[in-house]
C-alpha cells in the first residue's frame, strides 16, 4: 500500500510552505476554500500514489494540517 496525506481543511491558511518542499511536487492549492476563507492545498486521487511518504510537507506546516501515512514495512522485507 503507498502512502497517504491527509489535509486538516479546517487549519490550513494556504500558506503553500508545503508545496515548495514536496520532493514530487504533487501538492497544489485547491480552488476550494475553508470555513475561515483559505483556498486550501490538496494532492489529487491520481498524483497521491506518487507520495513518498517523506514528511516534509507535515514538519514544514506551521498549523498543524497535515498527516502523513506511510506503508508498513514487511517483516524481513524491503518497503
Amino acid at each position: 500500500m503507498p502512502s497517504r496525506v491527509e489535509f486538516r481543511e479546517d487549519r490550513c491558511k494556504g500558506c503553500l510552505l508545503c508545496t515548495e518542499v514536496c520532493p514530487t511536487g504533487i501538492i497544489h492549492q485547491s480552488s476550494r476554500f475553508n470555513q475561515k476563507g483559505y483556498k486550501v492545498v490538496e494532492i489529487t486521487p491520481e498524483k497521491m500514489s506518487q507520495c513518498k511518504g517523506c514528511a516534509f510537507c507535515a514538519m514544514m506546516c506551521p498549523d498543524f494540517c497535515i498527516n502523513v501515512f506511510t506503508a508498513k514495512q514487511a517483516k524481513g522485507g524491503k518497503k
